[in-house]
């Protein structure tokens, strides 16, 4: 497993062009097609502990996140600029603006996303995974997004077959980061989901 596209990685991002749609095709056409495994023996510590320190930086993979994908953050004194206090989200599966305020009532305003949730993951390859892959894949940054609460709840472990983002004009990098993912973890997707990213990057040529 290697790292992170820079593209992706970083923000701003340059996803979503008809360009990187057209990579993205090409990429689903490497990616297995078969149907769904049991979800049996699942659970999120199958991933490693939430959120590590993966990258050795001395900051958790939630506050790596924020930090990358809010603006004008503010961290909380005494962390060495890691734990991010507050913080603006221009969020891309709303395309609306989020105000950011750690705290017990608030903190969950904002959600990390595993673009491919875990639960996929797992029924879709990653039961063959080694465990410290399977660490990797929950804390890539390219798997890895700030979002708004409740939308990321709703979407759950779903996959783009059955949910796509309601801002429509992130849906093309969307279902490109996620083609990416499972091709660099050598997972599958299902029949539905493949002719889902399809459509959505036909759209985007």
């Amino acid at each position: 497993m290697g790292s992170a596209p820079s593209n992706f990685a970083g923000q701003p991002t340059v996803a979503g062009t008809a360009s990187e749609a057209s990579k993205a095709l090409v990429q689903l056409g490497s990616i297995p097609v078969k149907g769904l495994a049991p979800k049996t023996g699942y659970t999120r510590d199958e991933f490693g502990p939430a959120w590590a320190d993966t990258d050795h930086n001395g900051c958790d993979t939630r506050n790596d996140i924020l930090a990358r994908d809010l603006t004008g953050e503010i961290f909380k004194p005494g962390t060495n600029n890691c734990v991010v206090a507050s913080g603006t989200l221009a969020d891309k599966y709303t395309g609306t603006t989020i105000n950011f305020v750690r705290g017990r009532d608030s903190s969950s305003d904002i959600q990390i996303d595993h673009i491919v949730p875990l639960s996929d993951a797992w029924q879709k390859g990653a039961q063959q995974l080694t465990a410290d892959q399977r660490k990797e894949l929950a804390n890539d940054p390219l798997n890895l997004m700030a979002a708004d609460g409740p939308t990321n709840s709703a979407k759950g472990d779903k996959d783009a077959a059955t949910w796509l983002p309601p801002n429509k004009a992130f849906r093309c990098e969307y279902v490109e980061r996620q083609t990416a993912v499972k091709a660099e973890y050598s997972l599958w997707v299902t029949p539905a989901e493949h002719d889902a990213i399809v459509d959505i990057l036909k759209g985007c040529q």
